[in-house]
This record gives C-alpha cells, sequence and structure tokens, in this order.
C-alpha cells in the first residue's frame, strides 16, 4: 500500500478518492495531515532561541487586511501553574515546556487610533471575529512549526471557561480576551490520533450538501468505534443521559451540544470592551 493510502487511511479510515495526489508525498503535508495532539512531555526545555523561532512563525500567519489584531502572551512558570490548577483536569499544562495564550486584540487598533487622532468606530462582532481568527491562524503556524522541529503541542479552549481569571492574571485589558491556550514541549510518546470526519462531509463543491449526512454519520460512528473505541466509563454526562449502547462520536457530540458551556463567556466579553454590534 502506498504511503498516501495510509495518510489517507489513518486520517479518515478511508482511501483517497483520487490518484493524482502527489502532494501528499511532500514531508511537510504528510507531517500535518499525521499531526498528533501531544499531553505527555518530558523534562527538557525549549530554549528561548527555539520559542522566538516558533513565534516568529506564529507571526507569518495571514491576518485580516493586515491589522494583526492579536497578542500571544508567553505564560512564566507561576501563571503555567495557576492555569493548570484552575482548569483543574489538564495536568499536562503544568508539566508541558511553556504555556502560551493566543488572544484576540482589539485594543492594539484602539490606542493605534488614538495615537493618529482617529476615532476607533470598529468596535463590532466583525473586529471581534476577526481578531479571535487572525490568533487562530498564528497558533495554528505556531504548531505548524512546531510540529516540524519534532515538538508536541495540545491546544486548550478551556482557558475560555476562565475568562476573567485569565484576563486579571495576564493583565489584558479591555478588548483582549484568551482565544485559546498552547503547551508545547518536547513529546514522551506518540501523541494522540483522531480520526476525522470524511472529506464527504467536511468539503462541498460549489454548494452545500448534506443529503447524505446521516448515512456518512453513521459510518463514520462505525469506523471511528472500530479504530478508536470509547471507554464507557468516559461516555458524556451520564447523569443526564444515562450510559448509550451505541455511544460514537455522534452520541458524544450532541451530548456536549445539549449542555450549555460557558454561559457567562458573553456577558464578561461584552463588559471586557466588546459592544458586538
Amino acid at each position: 500500500m502506498s504511503f498516501r493510502n495510509d495518510l489517507f487511511l489513518g486520517r479518515f479510515g478511508l482511501l483517497p478518492r483520487h490518484d493524482d495526489a502527489d502532494l501528499l508525498l511532500d514531508e511537510p503535508v504528510a507531517r500535518m495531515i499525521g499531526r498528533r495532539v501531544c499531553r505527555h512531555y518530558g523534562k527538557e526545555e525549549l530554549t528561548d532561541g527555539q520559542l522566538e523561532t516558533l513565534l516568529a512563525a506564529a507571526q507569518s500567519a495571514p491576518a485580516k487586511s493586515d491589522l494583526q489584531q492579536y497578542s500571544i502572551v508567553v505564560t512564566d512558570k507561576a501563571q503555567q501553574r495557576a492555569i493548570s490548577d484552575m482548569i483543574g483536569s489538564m495536568p499536562w499544562i503544568a508539566d508541558a515546556s511553556r504555556f502560551l495564550v493566543f488572544c484576540a486584540d482589539m485594543h492594539r487598533g484602539q490606542r493605534i487610533a488614538e495615537m493618529r487622532g482617529k476615532e476607533h468606530v470598529n468596535n463590532t462582532l466583525d473586529t471581534f471575529m476577526n481578531g479571535a481568527v487572525d490568533a487562530s491562524l498564528a497558533m495554528m503556524a505556531f504548531i505548524t512549526a512546531a510540529g516540524f522541529k519534532g515538538l508536541g503541542t495540545c491546544p486548550v479552549s478551556a482557558v475560555r471557561a476562565h475568562t476573567a481569571a485569565i484576563c486579571e492574571l495576564l493583565g489584558l485589558p479591555d478588548g483582549v480576551f484568551p482565544v485559546a491556550g498552547l503547551t508545547v514541549g518536547y513529546p514522551t510518546d506518540d501523541g494522540r490520533f483522531t480520526l476525522r470526519l470524511p472529506p464527504s462531509v467536511v468539503v462541498h463543491h460549489g454548494t452545500y450538501d448534506d443529503s447524505n449526512l446521516e448515512d456518512e454519520l453513521r459510518a463514520y460512528d462505525a469506523r471511528r468505534n472500530k479504530a478508536q473505541p470509547m471507554d464507557p466509563e468516559k461516555q458524556m454526562h451520564k447523569d443526564d443521559f444515562g450510559i448509550s449502547d451505541d455511544y460514537g462520536w455522534t452520541e458524544n457530540t450532541a451530548r456536549r451540544l445539549a449542555k450549555r458551556e460557558r454561559e457567562e463567556f458573553g456577558g464578561f466579553i461584552r463588559d471586557h470592551g466588546f459592544d458586538l454590534e
């Protein structure tokens, strides 16, 4: 079996549709398709120079209209431990060599407008979105560069469950909020690999078409349960929904979406300088 087929089977449990996907033989693309989440780190530390280079890669990501509406906070060890303790369920935050927080940043643009004697009139939902996307693109560029250098990473959206405390800990002013945290360090195992939804569900050609969605999702559940069976004891929200004999990705997703998360986030963001008009 070809290397290309191995990559597709590993990521989707399916063979590629086309025979001319030669780019998949290129090592950087293969590394991206084979990316794994790292939650176990060794004691070796990144040097300041290594971190500087990875941050340069992050800042080389695309940014909406070149406005660069994001900031990156590199936490110190005390802050890193405090965030780990705050979240509680992710000990790898404290174990990682470094922990970064990628933030949407409208505050800098407001200061630039003031510096140039202009009124900042874009305190809008669009700016909120642009800042969040800019921060996400920068984080993905960092993740990709780190992977090329043999480092492991794990994004942490749970920082948004503690937005007010994170903002206070990191001194984030109004107009700046954490989008996600990121652990980085030297992995001690092969990491966590996740079978993804089939391209036929995610990629639409011309127009959005989910007419075959339910059949596709049932097949995905079956492939994923075979490749990565879920522990019944780890089923989500058992107190509300019980134990299911037909528990797969769709049931796990439905249970997550049936329970409100981060209910205080919207109110905090509105109080933290975002009008979201």
